[in-house]
């Protein structure tokens, strides 16, 4: 049986003219995707992606199971969509001691799917078509996607290494803004800049200096800053995190992003947070609400009273912000002696749980690939992974396209991980340096 007319055309009707939006051009590649599959099918040690291997504190995931397993069957359905109410109340509470400043639950804090969906509101909200976003270098690597997806222009500015002429390991404190070359990105059409202090990948604290200049030059300019605070209880050797919307002429003009997977080591959770004047946070009220709509409810109950023992026990010894640092301190220090001690030379990090490390002292050991653009970085960390079994990640994925091959001597690694996943990654690089030396 022949088939009809109608069937031959629609079985010759395919779509011929894109079927993309135009603002997902250019945007379609992801470090994660190509890396965490490699250290899936190579790794014994994956020291790359970041995220904790040892567990959430107990009195979290005790207060999870509460709500999961309690009489209170309406922790199973819909809470309010801006924010489960006792978790907007308890971070309004926590953060007016930290900010000096009185907090409308209701009104100043709004609940999201992690930090990620927080940073995709505040582009969406804010960003038209011809504004300009000026992002620090190095970054996370959603800030230019997400820019570009809202319609707006990219600018970037990179903070540039300084290194101590004394012979001393460099710091992230050595990796400065030039403030004549920050204050140039700035311009009419300048909507907003990203700050992420402490900042991932290099683990830079912003001083209080810094965070002037930068206040000044948004006041001056009247421009917006989206300020990712995600690592703010993860600093080290004494160092203090400043919220940048406690300077003046700030609060106005600032929304703070927070994390729980980040700041109670659950990032499998996706509990993320928005402070901010309300006369910005309404904005992002509607993205959320045409968008994700609602966040776990259960989630959000279980960090509500994770919190509310944090404010409890705010600055005492026994409290987890105080005592996560210190068990990360030691590890980020055994880390940079492990990599010290076979020529990786680690930039010591004021904050996060990420280590960038310099690797120009490996290049004899990477083989050139013949008719391949592709960056030192990238060849050192894939052949390290397949060769000797440990997982990082390059730096250059976390700069642009026009400043990237300035900085392909580095990798990162994250170091909040098991000391027992801290002593294979060492074993690894011990045996790697009698091999060399052999």
């Amino acid at each position: 049986v022949k088939p009809s007319n109608s069937l031959s055309f629609s079985l010759q009707a395919k779509m011929s003219r894109p079927v993309q939006a135009r603002r997902l051009e250019g945007i379609d590649k992801n470090i994660w995707v190509e890396f965490v599959k490699l250290a899936a099918t190579y790794s014994k040690v994956n020291l790359g992606q970041g995220f904790p291997d040892f567990p959430a504190p107990d009195f979290l995931t005790d207060a999870f199971t509460r709500a999961l397993g309690g009489g209170n069957h309406m922790l199973h359905q819909y809470t309010r969509a801006f924010g489960h109410p006792p978790l907007v109340k308890v971070l309004a509470q926590f953060f007016e001691k930290l900010l000096g400043r009185d907090l409308d639950p209701m009104t100043n804090v709004m609940v999201t799917v992690g930090a990620y969906q927080a940073l995709f509101c505040c582009f969406q909200a804010f960003v038209d078509e011809g504004d300009e976003v000026i992002i620090i270098e190095p970054f996370f690597d959603c800030y230019e996607p997400m820019v570009k997806m809202a319609g707006g222009t990219p600018v970037f500015v990179p903070l540039r290494p300084n290194p101590p002429k004394d012979g001393k390991l460099m710091s992230s404190a050595d990796w400065q803004l030039d403030p004549a070359e920050l204050a140039s990105k700035f311009s009419e059409r300048t909507k907003a800049i990203v700050l992420n202090s402490p900042n991932n990948p290099l683990g830079k604290v912003f001083s209080h200096g810094e965070l002037g200049l930068i206040a000044e030059l948004c006041v001056k300019h009247d421009v917006l800053c989206i300020s990712d605070e995600v690592y703010e209880w993860l600093v080290y050797d004494g160092k203090q995190h400043i919220r940048i919307a406690s300077l003046q002429g700030m609060w106005d003009r600032t929304v703070m992003i927070g994390s729980a997977g980040k700041t109670f080591s659950a990032t499998g959770w996706k509990v993320g947070w928005v402070l901010g004047p309300n006369r910005l946070l309404q904005h992002l009220r509607t993205v959320h609400q045409n968008s994700v709509y609602h966040c776990a409810t259960i989630a959000q109950e279980a960090v509500a009273q994770g919190f509310q023992r944090e404010l409890m026990l705010y600055g005492k010894p026994e409290s987890y912000f105080v005592q996560l640092p210190k068990e990360l301190q030691q590890k980020r220090d055994w880390l940079v002696q492990s990599l010290d001690g076979v020529g990786i030379k680690p930039i010591i990090p004021e904050g996060t749980y990420f280590l960038v490390a310099d690797i120009s002292q490996f290049k004899s050991d990477v083989p050139d690939v013949p008719n391949s653009d592709e960056p030192y970085d990238y060849r050192f960390a894939k052949w390290m992974v397949k060769n000797k079994g440990l997982a990082a990640i390059p730096l250059s994925a976390f700069y642009s396209e026009a400043h990237k091959n300035k900085f392909t001597n580095f990798i990162r690694f994250c170091f909040a991980k098991e000391d027992a996943t801290l002593k294979a990654a060492n074993d690894i690089l011990q045996k790697w340096k009698r091999e060399k030396t052999s």
